[in-house]
């Protein structure tokens, strides 16, 4: 009768790593969603698809699985003229631009990536991002030791509001009610909170009031979040996927029944992302968007978040408030090896001229 073998004498086999290009956005990105660490588990299929619905673009799918089971998901568009064979990242500007990677996913599947993404791209645009993002940082560093050259862009500071035991300070409260009943004069005050069953139809109310802030006033509005003309669309469809909308929470004011102010946030664990917020100036006097922002802050801590990303911009009332500054926002671009990485000294003076990235 043989002996049995010992654990010693199995020799553990490298994983199997296969990477794939597929025409269109790929169904497993649902599946590394799900895999990727808590603050980015917004980055689904229908996140993709909803910014390509809103913004355009023909995209297809670079996936990584590991003997198997996917593990990365890098979703592109073309960016610029054709010829140049450039591509981007697809998405939201809100609250970044990146792709979903299984955590804890090892460098063997970055590099799997770029074998693959080396012979379909000159270059890559991933961003902005934020310093540290897992998905960003795991493809630069593997895209470097395989000789490409990758540019970033400064585009802004990030703030991030810890919520300990102390916050809010009872006082602050106190000055807040003081406020809100002078702002009472105006009408009978609502207060609501939107969350899952409410989207996309609510979105109607945040939009009314961004047709009546500064944004249409004095911009082309553009960049207002969910209107028509701005970015509506992307949230709108963004809010198909049920476990989207579930991640998707607002603070609603009503001034006897019409939109005055709103806060929308996406919830990712015990981290909330503050996307958007704004209030109708014919009750600026009364300061009815801090007002509404600290009703949110209190009703998120009691829901257990923790931390506040309130991204870039408007650093003086996040400070007062109590945000610090955060990691730095970036835009990338990567090079393939040969002319396009000789070309990167031209490139990057240029890249790094143009300025916030959109």
């Amino acid at each position: 009768m043989n002996a049995p073998l010992s654990l010693a004498a199995f020799v553990r086999l490298p994983p199997v790593l296969r990477a794939e290009f597929v025409d269109g956005l790929a169904a497993g990105i649902d599946a590394v969603a799900e895999a990727a660490a808590p603050t980015h588990r917004f980055l689904r299929y229908q996140w993709f698809a909803g910014a390509i619905a809103a913004y355009g673009g023909h995209p297809r799918t670079l996936s990584v699985a590991e003997d198997g089971v996917p593990v990365l998901a890098l979703p592109l568009v073309g960016l610029g003229p054709g010829v140049l064979r450039l591509s981007a990242v697809p998405g939201s500007y809100w609250p970044f631009r990146s792709f979903p990677v299984a955590d804890g996913v090892t460098p063997p599947a970055f590099e799997a990536a770029l074998a693959v993404l080396a012979g379909a791209v000159n270059g890559l645009r991933i961003g902005p991002v934020y310093d540290g993002d897992p998905a960003a940082d795991g493809l630069i560093a593997a895209a470097r030791a395989r000789g490409w050259v990758a540019l970033d862009r400064f585009v802004a500071e990030s703030w991030l509001l810890e919520m300990g035991e102390d916050f809010p300070r009872g006082s602050t409260l106190r000055k807040n009610r003081f406020h809100e009943k002078h702002l009472a004069a105006h009408g009978a005050l609502d207060w609501r909170f939107l969350a899952g069953a409410d989207w996309p139809a609510a979105f109607a109310d945040l939009a009314s009031i961004e047709r009546r802030s500064w944004i249409a006033a004095r911009t082309d509005g553009r960049d207002a979040k969910f209107t028509d003309d701005g970015h509506g669309a992307f949230w709108a469809a963004a809010a198909g996927d049920p476990v989207l909308a579930a991640m998707f929470r607002a603070a609603l004011l009503t001034v006897d029944g019409a939109p005055a102010a709103f806060s929308f946030d996406l919830d990712a664990g015990a981290l909330r992302y503050a996307i958007a917020n704004s209030y109708d100036p014919a009750f600026a006097k009364h300061s009815p968007g801090k007002l509404l922002y600290y009703r949110n802050l209190v009703a998120a801590k009691a829901e257990g978040t923790k931390r506040i990303d309130w991204g870039a911009g408007d650093s003086g009332y996040k400070q007062v408030i109590g945000a610090e500054r955060g990691p730095a926002i970036r835009d990338w671009l990567l090079l393939r090896p040969g002319l396009p990485a000789l070309l990167g000294p031209l490139i990057g003076r240029w890249w790094r001229r143009s300025g916030q990235g959109g």
